[in-house]
């Protein structure tokens, strides 16, 4: 929220360019996977989707976006799993702060956790800067159990939360030995050009409203979102490679933006109309990544339920919050279950 604060950003000719021609540009590179993520995405849709909440039609879930590979037609797999990985979530900036105010249903971990999956939350601190949380992912590895420990762990991180995993994969070997996959989902990767000309004391703000459970750490989670700060980093920082990549790009039509997000969204649009209310498609992307899919919600509505707990919310600044996340989160997991499983083979 406090991204919207931003001052005016000047234009540019992105907005003609084609966005699959965009990703394959400055090196950045994909697999397309989205083919294969859509048929296991529409299954677990069709098996489950109007027993959760939100459901909305697979076509209207995911955008198609120029021309999507083709694939072997083959069965998905909904079976319950038999706990084959420790899976970690990693929130977006500010979740300490709001996490007790938005009264979170907690029901994305919770379905998977019904299908048979070890999911845990490793909350970092809000206000802290990438290297700060990378730390605190690593610490929070280590405290694992044996039988947690000794699985394959996948980190998946939404929006600044997929910046603190990179970190923390990249700097710790222990961590490195552990972990098999890193999922960014409306991950900030490329940064966003709004907290250019942010200041970290709007974002302190946060701190003070009601239940607040902010931890101040090193208050300098804005400039870890700087664009410049970035792009540095992703030139100085070979990811490892052992790691498989994955990639959700929140990539919402003009209508499924919230009235929360249309300031932020129209001053991204000066530089690109192609943007979630908060990131641009493109610095959505983990170089070299399998892009999974580009979805059709805004930055808040891809992970968070802001209107679930509250009408008014619901008809105010987060009128368009309604999305299939639970559909979304364990289509993730089957999807990179049967890519690991696969490269084992």
């Amino acid at each position: 929220m406090l991204l919207s604060c931003s001052h005016t950003l000047l234009s540019s000719s992105t907005e003609n360019s084609k966005p699959l021609e965009l990703l394959h540009s400055d090196a950045l590179g994909f697999v397309d996977a989205r083919s294969r993520f859509r048929a296991i995405f529409c299954a677990i849709l069709d098996k489950r989707g109007t027993s959760l909440p939100d459901y909305t039609s697979c076509d209207d879930s995911l955008r198609t976006v120029g021309q999507e590979e083709t694939h072997v037609s083959k069965q998905v797999n909904l079976e319950t799993a038999k706990n084959p990985f420790t899976i970690a979530l990693v929130p977006g900036i500010a979740w300490q702060c709001v996490r007790n105010w938005l009264n979170n249903d907690n029901s994305g971990p919770e379905h998977l956790m019904n299908q048979g999956f070890d999911v845990q939350l490793f909350e970092v601190d809000g206000l802290s800067s990438s290297p700060h949380n990378a730390k605190q992912i690593h610490h929070f590895v280590s405290k694992l159990n044996a039988k947690q420990s000794n699985k394959p762990i996948i980190l998946i991180g939404y929006s600044k939360g997929a910046v603190d995993i990179l970190y923390a994969v990249s700097k710790y070997p222990q961590l490195q030995q552990k972990v098999m996959a890193v999922v960014s989902v409306a991950g900030a990767i490329g940064g966003s050009p709004l907290a250019n000309n942010t200041e970290q004391s709007s974002l302190n703000l946060l701190s003070y409203i009601p239940m607040s459970g902010c931890d101040s750490g090193d208050e300098k989670a804005i400039k870890s979102l700087h664009t410049d700060t970035r792009k540095a980093w992703l030139a100085n920082h070979p990811l490892p490679k052992h790691i498989r990549y994955y990639s959700v790009i929140s990539y919402p039509k003009k209508d499924r933006i919230s009235f929360g997000l249309k300031t932020p969204y129209g001053r991204l649009s000066k530089i690109d109309s192609r943007n979630d209310g908060q990131l641009i498609f493109y610095d959505q992307l983990i170089p070299k990544s399998q892009l999974l899919a580009f979805v059709n919600a805004d930055h808040w509505a891809m992970s968070i339920p802001v209107a679930r707990q509250s009408y008014l919310n619901r008809i105010s600044f987060a009128n368009k919050n309604k999305y299939p996340r639970e559909v979304l989160l364990e289509a993730i997991i089957r999807y990179v279950q049967e890519d690991l499983n696969n490269q084992s083979h």
